[in-house]
Parts: structure tokens; C-alpha cells; sequence
């Protein structure tokens, strides 16, 4: 899959692209919905079809110190997309300059004629240019002047846990955030999942025989600390694991440290250096300090048997 950038013209082949236009972040279901109507209208008329993101969020160029809530990495993005069947990935890189990029230069100076767009897939809510000025309704009459063509998917709801709503990435965040892997999985189709590149740690887990892998958490949401039932993958070999992991300050152990560290059962390799994402099935428990290490291990025992149980039913 290629992969854009918004400063750059694009190549031939791709001018006359449907752009499905969003941040997308998460690609949740409302999102595949959007990029779904972009790669049907473009099959339909044998065009290339492109999914646009945003890096770094808008919101972390407005305000920097907001407290990391990103669902996805760039490069977990592009598998996403390519997975949904798109052409190409397009990223703006969200700067001074494309924030004070007027709506209507927007349209006509990198819709039209940088990227040569020849149609664009958008949320309703969809905002752009400098103040969030730009909307569905100016893509439709001011880029539908320029030759611009436009379609809006409205919001997607979600029927299958109880309650409804729209789908939103907010809500996947603050289902994350109280350790619901199940509306999170829902809202997403899939298991939200941190990669990383396992790192060396102080060798605790070792200690104690239940060997982690060390991961540092860098830019994604902070799901509630604790213990979970996860699925594991080696990105160099495509290789599966399941295993139970804590994601957290660890407690019983000083200094505190964040780390996401996952213990794979039956596995013995040497995953130091390697690229590995960890998927969250199940919160199992929050995070405690124990009166003893065997008191630690002994509920340790306890958490990697009820995580077998639940992911021997998963899927």
C-alpha cells in the first residue's frame, strides 16, 4: 500500500482518487463505514481509493499536554486500511500550516490540485481548515463548484450491548478507561491492541518465574490499569501467543514504573529487540500490592488460569 503525504503531490496513478476524509484514528466501526462508501464509489468507477488520517491529532497540536489517547499507531493504521481495500493511506501532518489553511483553500489547493481528487467520503460532523471552519455543506457547494464531488455517511449506531448510541472513538476511550474490553472490541471489531518493541526490564518476572515482555505505552490511551487476558503477536513472523498481562505502575515493586508487560504461557523464546502488539480480551482484576512475592504469586497462578479459560472461548 502506498503511503501520502498531504505536502506532496500524489502520484499520477492516484490522481482521480474517492478520499474517504476523517482522522480515523481508531477505524471503528463508524469509520469503516466512511471508508467502506470511499472504496464502493471508487470499484464502482475504476479509481483508486484513498483513507486519509491525521499525524500528529489536531488536538495534540492545539493542546500539547493533553494526556495521550491515541487508540492507534500510523503503521497500525495502514494495515487497517489495507485490510478495509484501499489504495493508499493519506497522512496530514497536521502543522502551523495546515492549521491556518483556510476551508476553502483547503478544497482547491490540496483536495483538488495537489492530491487531484476527484471525490470525497465524510461523517457528518466532519470539520477542516483554519477554526474548523469547512463542513460537509461547503465540501457540497463550494467543492461542488470546482468540480469536487462529495458524499456524507451519517453516524453508525450500535445495537449490540444494550444500551445503543452512536459509535464514537470517545466512547471506546472511556470504555477502555473503566477496563470494558467487550464494548471496546464491539465498537472497534476487534480487540484494541498496543504495539511495541520489547525492551529489557529489571528482570522481575523472571525472578518469579513468569517472564514478561517489557513494553513502553509512548503516545497510546492508558486503558485502566491492571491485569488483563491478552493475545499476543510477533510482527516479524506473524506468530500468535496468548498469555495474561499487567499494564500499570506495578505496585509491588519500586521505583513505579508504567509499563505494559505481558507473560506469554508456553513460550520460551527471546523476544528482546522484536516488534510485538498485544491485544486486551479481558480485564481481569486492578492492579494491587500484595503482603508478600508469594502472595503476588500465588494470585499470579490464579489470574494466568482464569486468562486460559477466557481465551480458550474467544472468537
Amino acid at each position: 500500500m502506498r503511503w501520502l503525504d498531504h505536502r506532496n503531490p500524489v502520484p499520477e496513478s492516484l490522481r482521480g482518487a474517492i478520499i474517504a476524509l476523517g482522522n480515523f484514528d481508531g477505524f471503528h466501526r463508524g469509520h469503516q463505514a466512511v471508508a467502506g462508501e470511499a472504496i464502493d464509489w471508487a470499484h464502482a468507477e475504476g479509481r483508486p481509493s484513498i483513507i486519509a488520517t491525521f499525524d500528529p491529532h489536531p488536538v495534540r497540536f492545539f493542546r500539547p499536554d493533553t494526556p495521550p489517547f491515541r487508540l492507534t499507531t500510523l503503521e497500525q493504521r495502514q494495515e487497517l486500511y489495507i485490510a478495509a481495500g484501499a489504495t493508499a493511506m493519506l497522512v496530514f501532518h497536521f502543522d502551523k500550516e495546515l492549521a491556518s489553511t483556510s476551508a476553502e483553500d483547503f478544497i482547491t489547493e490540496i483536495l483538488i490540485d495537489r492530491l487531484g481528487a476527484h471525490g470525497v467520503v465524510t461523517g457528518g460532523d466532519f470539520t477542516f481548515g483554519q477554526g474548523a471552519k469547512g463542513n460537509v455543506d461547503l465540501l457540497k457547494s463550494f467543492g461542488g463548484e470546482r468540480g469536487l464531488e462529495s458524499r456524507v455517511v451519517e453516524p453508525v449506531e450500535d445495537a449490540g450491548l444494550g444500551n445503543g448510541g452512536v459509535i464514537s472513538s470517545s466512547r471506546i476511550r472511556e470504555a477502555l478507561r473503566d477496563g470494558d474490553c467487550a464494548t471496546a472490541t464491539e465498537l472497534l471489531s476487534r480487540p484494541f491492541a498496543i504495539r511495541g518493541v520489547v525492551e529489557h526490564g529489571d528482570k522481575r518476572g523472571r525472578e518469579i518465574g513468569y517472564p514478561t515482555a517489557n513494553l513502553h505505552i509512548e503516545s497510546y490511551l492508558r486503558p485502566r490499569y491492571g491485569i488483563y487476558a491478552v493475545t499476543g503477536r510477533i510482527l516479524a513472523t506473524g506468530q500468535e501467543l496468548t498469555g495474561a498481562a499487567n499494564i500499570g505502575i506495578r505496585p509491588q515493586f519500586e521505583p513505579p514504573k508504567e509499563l505494559l508487560e505481558p507473560y506469554f504461557f508456553d513460550f520460551s523464546g527471546d523476544l528482546y529487540g522484536q516488534e510485538i502488539e498485544v491485544s486486551f480480551h479481558h480485564f481481569l482484576r486492578p492492579e494491587a500490592k500484595f503482603d508478600s512475592l508469594e502472595a503476588l504469586m500465588a494470585q499470579m497462578e490464579k489470574d494466568c488460569e482464569r486468562a486460559r479459560e477466557l481465551l480458550a472461548h474467544k472468537g
